[in-house]
């Protein structure tokens, strides 16, 4: 049997007003070539499909329109999570159709741990494999709030949550894994996912990825897993990784780069196979489909570095940030021309010079779109002469407010 791992496909993302439709279409149908070509058994979706809680049509329909050509194929079973940028119900309310097509869906978790384990059947409808599909585990989903309580209180009571979760839902595997031995059937493996942050873990500036809770909270580490697991596939963190040196226990990173901070940075999908000599786990090069990149200097290196992308007849999407001395009034027309009669698109320009300037100015003079949600606070207990040492108590209970509004499903009542 011959499972694929990914996620954070972002579906939806847009970079800097540009829509990236057209390159999740070639992610999706180089997925689908890779999924014939290796003879994929099984499909596994580790949460983030789409970039937000209520992703447009064009979306949509990317991800419906995969899953239906997908199921048609030698691919038996797609198994997917929710991540913290899906709607839960958004994403179970057509279950039970994509049930029909062996589309397995776990939108949020479930009120009885077995409603998370899936038993996969060959196509002779003999159980291959036993699935644990662990969503996206919401603060509310885990933990009870009781008054009083301190960070560290806190901390404990989300790890102990997520620990006890895995537990319940891998027990109840185990149940169906001995019911299965019983029935004459050879031992199944026990394949989880998940969406989270575990400890240790590789993260590139930019990437988007918010952490779950707050700060450094509830960052778990490997020995929280149950070891029966025999492959855990894990979402969230955008950086293909292995967690704690562990070979079975990975992050498939997400396909494409969501930023230019990724822009270098080889991208993975996971293939794992389990056959009568054991398990083996490899990485598979995802390639390019757009190129993304990002030139820092001064106006003549920038300028030298887009006459070599235009020799090359490159189409690539330009960040570009001017750190030079000289005058730069003229900048934006300056780049416009250099990269004029080409592919080439410049997405955003940064100017080191000005932003120094900016910074010199009075707070007051800040442009509300160049902060985000922490800066503002920041910028409130600044004003009202907050203590430096009270402050991070603070912003760890505000980060903590942001995290709720940003986990309420927009979704459930409509």
């Amino acid at each position: 049997m011959k499972i694929l791992h990914t996620s954070d496909w972002h579906l939806g993302r847009s970079l800097y007003g540009k829509k990236r439709y057209e390159e999740f279409d070639k992610f999706l149908e180089w997925l689908e070539k890779t999924i014939k070509e290796e003879g994929i058994d099984v499909l596994l979706i580790a949460g983030d499909v789409f970039d937000n809680s209520t992703p447009g049509n064009r979306a949509q329909e990317l991800y419906y329109s995969f899953l239906c050509r997908i199921s048609a194929s030698s691919c038996r079973h797609i198994v997917v999570i929710a991540g913290n940028h899906d709607s839960p119900s958004f994403l179970n309310a057509p279950r039970e159709l994509l049930r029909s097509l062996n589309v397995y869906v776990t939108g949020s978790a479930a009120e009885k741990a077995e409603d998370e384990v899936f038993v996969l059947k060959d196509k002779n409808k003999i159980p291959e494999a036993l699935v644990c599909a662990v969503p996206y585990l919401r603060d509310r989903d885990i933990r009870v709030v009781e008054a009083g309580e301190t960070f560290e209180d806190k901390n404990i009571k989300l790890v102990e949550g997520i620990k006890n979760h895995y537990i319940n839902v891998c027990m109840e595997a185990e149940k169906m894994q001995s019911e299965i031995l019983k029935e004459g059937f050879s031992r199944v493996p026990l394949i989880a996912l998940g969406h989270l942050f575990t400890a240790g873990g590789k993260t590139i500036d930019g990437d988007g990825v918010r952490d779950l809770y707050v700060g450094s909270l509830a960052h778990v580490s490997k020995e929280l897993f149950p070891e029966n697991i025999d492959y855990l596939a894990l979402g969230h963190l955008h950086v293909p990784q292995k967690v704690g040196g562990s070979d079975h226990i990975r992050y498939s990173g997400s396909p494409i780069p969501m930023g230019y901070g990724e822009a270098s940075q080889e991208k993975k999908i996971i293939i794992v196979d389990f056959n009568e000599t054991g398990r083996s786990v490899r990485e598979k090069t995802v390639p390019v489909f757009q190129k993304l990149e990002r030139i820092t200097g001064s106006i003549k290196k920038i300028i030298e570095r887009i006459d070599i992308l235009r020799f090359e007849k490159s189409s690539a999407w330009l960040e570009i940030e001017y750190t030079g001395n000289e005058s730069s009034a003229d900048l934006r027309e300056t780049l416009e021309e250099a990269v004029s009669g080409t592919d080439i698109e410049i997405r955003r320009i940064k100017n080191r010079q000005v932003m120094q300037n900016l910074i010199k100015r009075a707070d007051e003079e800040e442009e509300l779109d160049d902060l985000d949600e922490k800066d503002v606070f920041i910028r409130c207990l600044e004003s009202n002469s907050i203590p430096e040492v009270e402050r991070p108590d603070l912003i760890s209970a505000y980060s903590e407010i942001l995290n709720t509004v940003h986990d309420q499903d927009l979704n459930r009542d409509l």
